[in-house]
C-alpha cells in the first residue's frame, strides 16, 4: 500500500485515515519519497517543505488519534503553486525579483485549506510571474514523456499530480493556466467562476482575468477541495457573495436530463487527428450515458486572442511598472518583453478589448440558456517538446481563454491518450456559479471511463 498511497484519491485517502489504516505521516512520507526520487528530473517543486510537513503530519496524527479529525481533508497533504503567498515559506513566482521573498501572511485559499487540516508539502513550479519561462528552477517536464513540456503556468502542480509527487494541488488560471497543464499531464483542473475563490494573496497577472482553483486526479477530489477554498472574502474586492454549496452533493446524479452544447465554431476546427478522434468518442460516450447534445452558436470564439492579450498584459504592466523602472534586468527576457508590451496599448485598444469581452460574455450567456454546459477540447493538440516551449510555443490558450474572458467556470478531465501515450483533455464550461453541474458531468464521464486511472509507468523505468 505504501507505494500506492501517492496515487490514491483524496477521498480514498480520507477514508483510510478514518479507518486508521494509514496515518498522515504515512501519506506525507510516501509522497516525499517520490519527490526525492523524481523532482530533480520533473522540476515539479521550487520549494519542498519536507521536515516541516513531516512535523505537521505527526502533530495532526495526534489530533486524529484523540478523535479530533476536523473533516475529510484533515491530515492530507497539499501543494501550492509558487504564486500563492505562504506565511514563512518562500514564494518566488519563479523570478529573481522574489528569490528570497518570505511572506508574513497566507493567501486566503492557502489559509482556508490549512484550516481544513491540510499539510503543506511545498511550492510548485510556475512560469515567471505566470507569463514567462522557467529559467531559474528548471522547466516542468511531462511525466508521460519528460522530453515534453508539462504546460504553463501551473505546470508543477499538474506534473506533480500525474507523477504521484502530490495528491492535491492548487493553481492559478488567467488564460488557461490550470486547465492547460492539467490536460497535458492527464489530471483534473478547475477554473471556478470569477469571484468564487478569493484571490487575496495571489501574486497577480491580470486582475480582471485571474482565477484560483483546485487540481487533483479525480473530479470528486476537486469538488472536495473547492468546498474548502470557495466563499466570500472581504479582502478581495472582486470576491462574490454567492452561496457556496457542498460541491460533492449530486456527484452521482448521472447525465440523464442534461443538455450539453457542442460549439459549431472554432473549438472543433484544426484539431490534431488523435485529439479530434478522442473528443468525438467522448461526445458519443456522453450521449450514450444519457446526455443530449445540442449545437450552439459562438461566432466570436475564434476572434478573442487579441482582446485577451491586451487585457492581460495591460493589467500586468500596471502591477509591474514600478519594478520594471528599477529592476528591469532581473526579469527573464520573455517575461520582460511580454509585460513591457502592455505599456504600448492605447486606452482605445483596451476599451475595444473590453467591448469584445462583453459581447463574448453575452454570447456565452445566451448559449447557456439552452444548455447545462458546453463541451470542447481543452487544447487542439497534446504535449509538445520542451525545446518548442523555449523557442516558440504554440497558442496554448486556444480553447481556454474564452472562459477567463467571460468568467464562466470550466473544468478539464482526461478523455483519451494518443498512440504515443500522451494525454488528451476535454473541457466542460458551465453557467455562472454552477460548478456543481460541471462536477456532476465530469464525475459521470470519469466513472464510466478509465482514463484517470492510468499512471506514467515509463517514469518508473527511467
Amino acid at each position: 500500500m505504501q507505494n500506492d498511497l501517492p496515487y490514491l484519491s483524496l477521498t480514498a485517502l480520507s477514508r483510510l485515515l478514518d479507518e486508521r489504516r494509514v496515518s498522515p505521516v504515512d501519506i506525507v512520507a510516501a509522497v516525499l519519497d517520490r519527490i526525492s526520487r523524481h523532482n530533480e528530473r520533473l522540476c515539479s517543486y521550487i520549494t519542498v517543505c519536507g521536515d516541516a510537513a513531516l512535523a505537521e503530519a505527526r502533530r495532526v496524527e495526534r489530533e486524529i488519534v484523540r478523535g479530533r479529525r476536523r473533516g475529510p481533508l484533515h491530515g492530507l497533504p497539499i501543494a501550492h503553486k509558487d504564486v500563492s503567498l505562504t506565511r514563512g515559506v518562500r514564494t518566488t513566482a519563479h523570478s529573481r525579483l522574489l528569490i528570497e521573498h518570505i511572506p508574513d501572511r497566507d493567501a486566503t485559499h492557502v489559509r482556508r485549506l490549512a484550516e481544513a487540516g491540510m499539510i503543506l508539502l511545498g511550492k510548485t513550479n510556475t512560469t515567471e510571474f505566470a507569463c514567462g519561462t522557467m529559467e531559474l528552477f528548471g522547466v516542468a517536464r511531462n511525466p508521460w514523456d519528460p522530453s515534453r513540456y508539462a504546460g504553463g503556468s501551473s505546470g508543477g502542480s499538474a506534473n506533480a499530480l500525474a507523477a504521484g509527487l502530490a495528491v492535491a494541488a492548487t493553481g492559478s488560471d488567467t488564460g488557461g493556466s490550470i486547465r492547460v497543464p492539467a490536460s497535458l499531464c492527464g489530471v483534473v483542473g478547475v477554473k471556478p467562476t470569477y469571484g468564487r475563490v478569493s484571490r487575496y494573496g495571489l501574486i497577480p497577472l491580470s486582475w480582471s482575468m485571474d482565477h484560483v482553483g483546485p487540481m487533483a486526479r479525480t473530479v470528486a477530489d476537486c469538488a472536495l477541495l473547492l468546498n474548502a477554498m470557495a466563499g466570500y472574502d472581504p479582502r478581495d474586492p472582486t470576491s462574490a457573495r454567492a452561496p457556496v454549496p457542498d460541491f460533492t452533493d449530486g456527484l452521482e446524479g448521472g447525465l440523464r436530463g442534461l443538455v450539453l452544447g457542442v460549439p459549431r465554431q472554432h473549438f472543433y476546427e484544426g484539431l490534431e487527428a488523435e485529439v479530434d478522434a478522442a473528443l468525438r468518442a467522448a461526445l458519443r460516450h456522453l450521449e450514450a450515458e444519457g446526455a443530449r447534445l445540442e449545437p450552439v452558436e459562438l461566432p466570436l470564439s475564434g476572434e478573442l486572442a487579441g482582446a485577451g492579450s491586451i487585457l492581460i498584459m495591460a493589467e500586468a504592466y500596471g502591477w509591474h511598472a514600478q519594478r520594471l523602472r528599477t529592476r528591469a534586468m532581473d526579469y527573464g527576457p520573455r517575461t520582460r518583453r511580454r509585460i513591457v508590451a502592455g505599456a504600448c496599448y492605447t486606452s482605445g485598444e483596451y476599451e475595444e478589448a473590453v467591448r469584445i469581452r462583453a459581447a463574448w460574455a453575452r454570447q456565452v450567456a445566451r448559449a447557456m440558456e439552452r444548455v447545462h454546459a458546453i463541451v470542447t477540447p481543452t487544447l487542439p493538440g497534446v504535449a509538445f517538446p520542451v525545446e518548442t516551449q523555449l523557442s516558440g510555443p504554440p497558442d496554448t490558450s486556444w480553447g481556454t481563454r474564452h472562459f477567463n474572458l467571460s468568467g464562466h467556470p470550466a473544468l478539464t478531465v482526461p478523455c483519451g491518450f494518443t498512440a504515443a501515450g500522451l494525454p488528451i483533455g476535454m473541457q466542460l464550461a458551465g453557467r455562472f456559479f454552477d460548478e456543481a453541474t460541471l462536477f456532476r458531468i465530469g464525475h459521470a464521464y470519469e466513472q464510466s471511463t478509465s482514463w484517470h486511472t492510468r499512471r506514467p509507468e515509463s517514469l518508473e523505468a527511467a
